[in-house]
């Protein structure tokens, strides 16, 4: 007999980083190692794999917000360029990782809730 999880939000799972199945076990050990197994159902993370989905989505998105941020200090402000250095290489490295944990458990649930395998991107 299966136990029965009701559907959980991709959303909701990604931002508490768990399981796309239960909602309750943790997603991660470490910072970005998916775990094999989930602790509280047990189910089997091996065929879920995001590869560079997370990062480039991080890229692109997190880029469009940064640059127009960064153009708008270098004309309000006008500093020199150490300053722009200072500023902006620790917000972009702490957001970019901030970011790659919740989007790459949003990647896992949206692959677990459209049923998508790794075989379906070989054919």
């Amino acid at each position: 007999m299966s136990t029965y999880y009701p559907r959980q939000s991709s959303v909701r799972t990604s931002l508490h980083c768990a399981c796309p199945l239960c909602g309750e076990g943790k997603l991660y050990e470490g910072l970005l190692t998916v775990r094999d197994r989930c602790p509280v159902c047990d189910f089997d993370y091996s065929s879920l794999n995001t590869d560079d989905g997370p990062a480039f989505f991080i890229i692109v998105l997190y880029s469009a917000l940064i640059l127009p941020l960064a153009a708008w200090f270098q004309f309000a402000v006008a500093p020199p360029i150490w300053v722009h250095f200072l500023v902006w290489i620790p917000v972009i490295v702490v957001g970019a990782i901030a970011l790659m944990r919740p989007f790459k458990a949003w990647l896992i649930a949206q692959q677990f809730k459209h049923n998508v395998t790794d075989a379906d991107f070989t054919r």
